[in-house]
């Protein structure tokens, strides 16, 4: 699966109406509606606020008063035919005064996204995670902890105890789990998916 690596704003004007289409990274779906809200923020007095977003296999779409089917559903499939995940594509539409009937405004939203897409830095997502790791440790642990990590890019701070910040892939941190917490407490812990760029 693909996605993006940066965000995208666009903006067609289509028969007097103002699209404007953001696209955003975006990999959990509670950070949506705030999002979304920010946008509205910022385009204050849009006629629709569209959306469609598709996280890891969860996909979502909606009109926002369009007609049904004629603005979430062209934005969705767009991201689908294109084969991407972790993104979120808003259209905001400031009306016009002319009616643009149910498909007109079908191919205004997908030409909409398919427009803004192409300004877009594709990534591919790997099967597999990198494993993000803070922890910290004692001063008199350090040698025998850079021993074993002499090889694995590593932040450090230097407080009351050391800590040190660390990405790893899932098997090298089956290899390490053990040293960790034999030689220090682990202060956070969390996946996040390994995107590399198509360049």
């Amino acid at each position: 699966m693909k996605t993006i690596t940066n965000e995208i704003v666009n903006e067609l004007i289509i028969n007097k109406s103002r699209f404007i289409t953001v696209m955003i990274p975006i990999t959990n779906k509670e950070s949506v509606n705030t999002k979304i809200n920010i946008l509205k923020s910022i385009y204050k007095g849009a006629t629709h606020y569209c959306f469609a977003y598709i996280i890891d296999s969860k996909e979502k779409c909606e009109d926002d008063g369009e007609p049904s089917r004629t603005a979430g559903l062209p934005i969705l499939n767009i991201l689908k035919n294109n084969d991407l995940t972790n993104i979120l594509c808003v259209v905001i539409r400031y009306f016009g005064g002319i009616k643009l009937g149910a498909g007109g405004l079908i191919r205004a939203y997908s030409t909409s996204a398919k427009e803004a897409l192409k300004k877009a830095k594709i990534g591919y997502i790997e099967k597999g995670y990198e494993i993000d790791i803070e922890f910290e440790f004692d001063y008199d642990k350090m040698k025998k902890i850079d021993y074993f990590f002499k090889d694995i890019n590593t932040k450090k701070t230097f407080d009351e105890k050391i800590i040190y910040t660390l990405k790893v892939s899932e098997k090298n941190y089956d290899n390490i789990k053990d040293i960790i917490t034999t030689y220090g407490k682990i202060l956070s812990i969390k996946d996040i998916a390994i995107i590399k760029s198509e360049d």
